[in-house]
């Protein structure tokens, strides 16, 4: 099991105490002697390195080293195992759901996870009744939880923008009486937007989702219209309206996808960047293996390269001062972090978080929908597979040999259930590639973390 990580970026030399979270930045030497598992005998590192350095220098920060691992600065301890299988019992309750009020959709994206929006026949629209007893279910099992997410999703959410709006009266014309405070968030192609739409949004949702993939020639290959033709002219000034129209202190950010048509997709930052936005995510897709847009093996020291000039314009703009933006995969708190069960546990799906079909189907989450091994349960029965939701709570760090011996268990907190499910049938077996494109974002992260730390 890793109890340190150490790596290169952007010239200087980082070293991860796992267990702790705690980052050092260290000179070449002390990264030579560290290794992975603990430190050789000081006769051994002498030995290794006397080509290298000075055989006083090689003690001298041996000797300090072993002080600090002494004291537990580094290669600490695992405190959070006996957490993990002793929480197994506890009692859940939800938190969040994804309320996929349309599986249908205006446009016909070409690696959509969905089916173009419909999810693989599974296609509908929700009603208002489905939509309130939605809710009202998991009101129901959200017992002592005081705050609760909603994600209006689809397909197209903007498609059944009334409903949407009488969903969302129901909430606040009930949540003093239930005790609750429910915040709406919302994912959109952004191609339907109205004024009317936007000034709605703008004081219903707590985070708003617009999505575009950067530069217009990339969107347009795989963004497209009903009718084959690209998107990017519909989405950009609409987009641009809402941001404008968000008020200060609410949330958005513009999310892109990068396929294996786009591996350079620091040019589609950039392209986001160039129309003033300043809350970007550029995600991966994950699509099979023999879809032409699923990205390989091959691919990965393209994609890492990317990730690093993302970090290298990142970096450079902190140091200037000047037109800095976020990233949303290079968001990390070195100074406190998730809780521990989100550490461990990651999103929650399954047991805190469940998406809700048209029908009124329960699922782990959205990506699930439609694989009925995995159905929860149904709103209008009233039910819930306690069963196979704990089998998600158990699919923790701990229970996946290769995570928990890799020194990223704490950042990614196992992987995505649905990606380990689709691409090795097991919840407990992770996403490789996917592990490995995590891990070069953990550490572009990580460095410009701990650099703007070290800067103040």
């Amino acid at each position: 099991m890793a109890r340190i990580h150490k790596f290169k970026q952007g010239g200087n030399y980082y070293v991860l105490d796992v267990n702790s979270g705690a980052v050092h930045i260290v000179d070449e030497l002390v990264y030579d002697i560290l290794e992975d598992q603990g430190i050789k005998t000081k006769i051994e590192i002498l030995h290794a390195l006397k080509d290298k350095y000075k055989e006083e220098d090689i003690s001298e920060a041996y000797d300090e080293i072993q002080e600090l691992a002494e004291d537990g600065v580094i290669y600490s301890k695992d405190q959070y195992e006996e957490i993990a299988h002793s929480s197994m019992d506890d009692r859940d309750y939800i938190k969040a759901i994804c309320l996929n009020v349309i599986h249908g959709c205006n446009l016909r994206c070409k690696y959509c996870f969905a089916d173009e929006g419909e999810y693989h026949g599974h296609k509908g629209v929700m009603s208002l009744e489905t939509a309130k007893k939605a809710i009202d279910y998991v009101i129901k099992r959200s017992g002592p939880r005081k705050n609760i997410e909603i994600d209006l999703f689809g397909g197209e959410p903007t498609m059944i923008m009334d409903t949407l709006k009488d969903v969302i009266k129901y909430a606040r014309d009930n949540e003093k009486k239930w005790g609750k405070n429910v915040r709406f968030t919302m994912t959109t192609n952004a191609t339907l937007l109205t004024d009317e739409m936007m000034d709605f949004m703008d004081k219903e949702m707590g985070n708003i989702i617009l999505s575009l993939d950067g530069r217009k020639e990339v969107n347009d290959n795989v963004r497209i219209k009903a009718d084959g033709s690209g998107s990017y002219n519909d989405i950009l000034p609409n987009i641009k309206k809402m941001i404008s129209k968000r008020t200060k202190g609410k949330t958005y950010y513009v999310r892109g996808t990068f396929t294996r048509a786009n591996t350079d997709f620091y040019e589609d930052v950039v392209s986001m960047l160039n129309e003033g936005f300043r809350e970007i995510s550029i995600e991966p897709v994950v699509l099979e293996d023999k879809h032409t847009l699923s990205l390989r093996e091959e691919d990965l020291p393209t994609i890492f390269e990317n990730y690093d000039k993302l970090y290298e314009d990142m970096r450079k703009r902190r140091k200037e001062g000047k037109d800095e933006f976020n990233f949303y995969h290079f968001n990390i708190d070195l100074q406190g972090g998730p809780c521990v069960y989100k550490r461990i546990s990651g999103c929650g799906a399954g047991f805190e978080y469940v998406a809700i079909t048209p029908q009124g189907e329960v699922y782990p989450c959205h990506q699930f929908v439609g694989r009925e091994e995995f159905k929860l349960g149904d709103i209008y029965e009233d039910t819930f597979n306690s069963e196979l939701s704990k089998s998600f709570k158990k699919a923790h760090i701990y229970n996946k040999p290769k995570c928990k011996k890799c020194w990223a268990r704490f950042y990614c907190s196992g992987g995505c259930q649905a990606n380990n499910v689709a691409f090795n049938g097991d919840m407990n077996e992770p996403y490789e590639i996917g592990c490995k494109m995590q891990k070069k974002r953990i550490e572009c992260a990580i460095a410009l973390k701990a650099e703007a730390l070290g800067e103040e």
